[in-house]
C-alpha cells in the first residue's frame, strides 16, 4: 500500500449540508435560523456560559480554596502488601508496579503500617509511616529511604 492508495473507510466522510440554497432545498430563505433575532445574524449568538442577564452560576457560586499544583502525589501500600512476596526480595516501585500491588508510581511509594508482614524484605520507598518501619524491623526486613 502506497500512500496516494490510502482513502477513508466506506461511509465515514460525509458531505457537509449546504444551506441558504433555495426552497427546493428545504433550507433556503432563513437557512434554519428562523425570523430576525440575534442567532439569526452573522456572528450572532451567545458567549459560554451567558445566562440572558442573570448572574451567572460561575459568579453567583463561592471561590474558595486552591489547587496546588506542585503537590506530590504518593502511592500508598499497606506492609500487609509485602507478605506477596519471598524472602530476601529487594523491593521497589517497579517491582510493585510489575506484580500488580500498584497500578500507578505518581511521585513515589508510602508504606503504611496496617495488617502484619511475615516476609523478612528490603523495600525502598520514598517515605515510610512509624508503625510500617517498625514492622518491617521486627520481621527481620530493611526499610529505605530513596
Amino acid at each position: 500500500m502506497k500512500l496516494h492508495e490510502l482513502s477513508p473507510s466506506e461511509g465515514s466522510k460525509k458531505k457537509a449540508f449546504r444551506v441558504g440554497r433555495g426552497h427546493g432545498s428545504g433550507n433556503g430563505k432563513t437557512s434554519g435560523k428562523g425570523q430576525k433575532g440575534q442567532k439569526a445574524r452573522s456572528g450572532g449568538g451567545v458567549r459560554p456560559g451567558f445566562e440572558g442577564g442573570q448572574m451567572p452560576i460561575y459568579r453567583r457560586l463561592p471561590k474558595r480554596g486552591f489547587t496546588n499544583i506542585f503537590a506530590k502525589k504518593y502511592t500508598s501500600i499497606n506492609v500487609e502488601d509485602l507478605n506477596k512476596f519471598d524472602n530476601g526480595t529487594e523491593i521497589t516501585a517497579e517491582v510493585l508496579k510489575e506484580n500488580g500491588v500498584i497500578k500507578k508510581i505518581n511521585d513515589g511509594i508510602v508504606v503504611l503500617g496496617r495488617g502484619d508482614l511475615n516476609k523478612k524484605v528490603t523495600i525502598k520507598a520514598k517515605r515510610f509511616s512509624k508503625s510500617a518501619e517498625e514492622k518491617i524491623s521486627a520481621a527481620g526486613g530493611k526499610a529505605e529511604v530513596i
